[in-house]
């Protein structure tokens, strides 16, 4: 990872913890390494649990001392009783999931919130470059090729408002980020590179 894509990660991270309740519950999916769960045990106070799929990042966490188990999110979260978390976050990972819609209805059965960070595909930079190029976007923010891409569904900022607003979930809050530092909504869309939302389900 090199240092922007690090430093950038990290922003993202304090947006999440000043999202989260102190002393609350968080279950985070797709945890990878473990570095955002370990941050909001040690500063928040939560008491949190992990899921990922690859076993390496599975014993990286162990090795921090974290509860985490390996599971696939395109099976759902079944072992996961309803309203058993505060918070269920979804860090980077919208997008790599086969039925992003189905997970996202899972997360607000199981935890009363729901926070979803990702990628806006609708960003200024890729539109350039997909209308001028007439390719796929390939930039830091997206790093990879059409054809070695972990990402199956690219959507944009407008796009999860209108699956939130059709699936009946309360958007709460929008955090718009741009090169490692909160944007204005002020054409959100174009100029936002990633966007967090906070979300409240039906339960």
């Amino acid at each position: 990872m090199d240092n922007d894509t690090h430093a950038r990660q990290h922003f993202s991270y304090e947006e999440i913890l000043r999202l989260i309740e102190p002393n609350s519950t968080v279950l985070d999916l797709g945890c990878g390494d473990g570095e955002l769960l370990e941050r909001l045990i040690r500063e928040r106070g939560v008491r949190g649990r992990g899921v990922d799929i690859e076993e390496e990042m599975i014993r990286t966490c162990i090795a921090r001392g974290l509860s985490v188990f390996q599971g696939d999110l395109d099976e759902g979260l079944k072992d996961f009783s309803t309203n058993s978390y505060d918070y269920v976050i979804l860090n980077h990972t919208l997008q790599v999931v086969h039925r992003p819609d189905l997970l996202l209805q899972e997360m607000l059965r199981v935890g009363r919130y729901g926070i979803v960070n990702f990628p806006n595909f609708a960003h200024i930079v890729n539109r350039v470059q997909l209308f001028l190029g007439g390719r796929m976007p390939v930039n830091r923010h997206i790093p990879y090729e059409w054809y070695d891409t972990p990402n199956i569904h690219f959507c944009t900022r407008k796009d999860f408002q209108v699956l939130c607003r059709e699936m009946g979930y309360e958007i709460m809050r929008v955090i718009d980020t741009g090169n490692g530092r909160r944007r204005l909504p002020l054409l959100s869309n174009l100029l936002s590179t990633e966007v967090c939302f906070l979300l409240r389900g039906t339960n």
